[in-house]
């Protein structure tokens, strides 16, 4: 069996948790996600299933949008509400304040990813040195704000967001940091992935929902093709005839505008085969299949 399912992860559960349920409910051991969600919150985490989990890799690069619940007056060593209190503040700030302050993080910018995360330095993730009460210095990284929106505004003490986002942004972060420039403190205290690249929470299953299709024995209805994830790169279709070579590694010319490098979605007759890649040999452009996926 071999797909995508788009789950509904809830909170308080772990991203291994998830593949855990999925390969017991399917019976079947190759199974993997395409990159943590933080284990409190809830929302969509793309699994993949048999071949699938070889495109995994191609999901990393893919933009993502959150809804997210910014406390003001408290700030925590976790940046949400099931972190230590570090701090309190009792300054007022306006619905002007806010919303100017919410304005600014929009765009390009520099962000310093927060100790209790899973990123490794020196072998180990921040989030192990942190527990041990060791604070080390993070580079900072360049991520990217599309937009960010005000939902609701509760008495400028707690402020509902959605954030659409690169990857490698941290809401946490972010509501830390707005907290911080209002000149008064911070923390997330709601957060759910409402996408990842083209997989949304409308279309994503619960735990439930799966364990009901499960016990109607339709839990391949749920199964998106291997391709979806890849609809972003250009498409190239062969006739059948050259199935066998395609399978085999062979590099086929090519025919059209592409450029050196570029990754391609291969078909043969219409069915999908895997992914290539141009090459250039004697100056001529050519697609060699660098992953199998049928």
């Amino acid at each position: 069996m071999n797909g995508i399912i788009n789950v509904l992860k809830p909170a308080q559960m772990t991203s291994h948790d998830v593949v855990s349920f999925i390969r017991r409910r399917f019976n079947m051991k190759k199974v993997g996600h395409t990159g943590t969600l933080d284990p409190n919150a809830a929302g969509v985490l793309p699994i993949c299933l048999g071949n699938a989990t070889r495109v995994a890799e191609y999901f990393n690069d893919f933009d993502k949008s959150y809804r997210a619940e910014l406390t003001l007056g408290t700030s925590t060593d976790t940046q949400d509400k099931y972190g230590q209190v570090l701090d309190t503040s009792d300054k007022i700030v306006t619905k002007e304040e806010i919303e100017a302050v919410v304005e600014t993080f929009r765009g390009d910018l520099k962000q310093t990813p927060p100790m209790f995360s899973a990123l490794k330095q020196d072998g180990k993730k921040l989030y192990e040195l942190a527990r041990e009460g060791i604070t080390v210095e993070r580079k900072q990284r360049d991520i990217t704000v599309y937009d960010i929106r005000i939902i609701k505004n509760y008495d400028n003490k707690r402020i509902l967001l959605d954030v659409d986002c690169s990857k490698g942004t941290y809401i946490r972060t972010i509501c830390n940091d707005i907290g911080e420039k209002l000149g008064t403190l911070g923390h997330t205290s709601f957060l759910m992935r409402t996408r990842v690249g083209e997989f949304d929470i409308k279309s994503a299953y619960t735990l439930n929902e799966i364990d009901e299709l499960k016990e109607l024995g339709q839990l391949e209805s749920m199964l998106l093709p291997l391709d979806t994830p890849l609809m972003h790169y250009e498409k190239v279709d062969f006739e059948l005839r050259h199935f066998k070579h395609l399978t085999n590694g062979m590099k086929f010319k090519l025919s059209g505008d592409f450029e050196l490098g570029q990754t391609l979605r291969v078909y043969c007759d219409g069915d999908f085969v895997g992914v290539g890649e141009v090459q250039m040999i004697d100056e001529e452009l050519y697609l060699k299949t660098k992953k199998v996926l049928i």
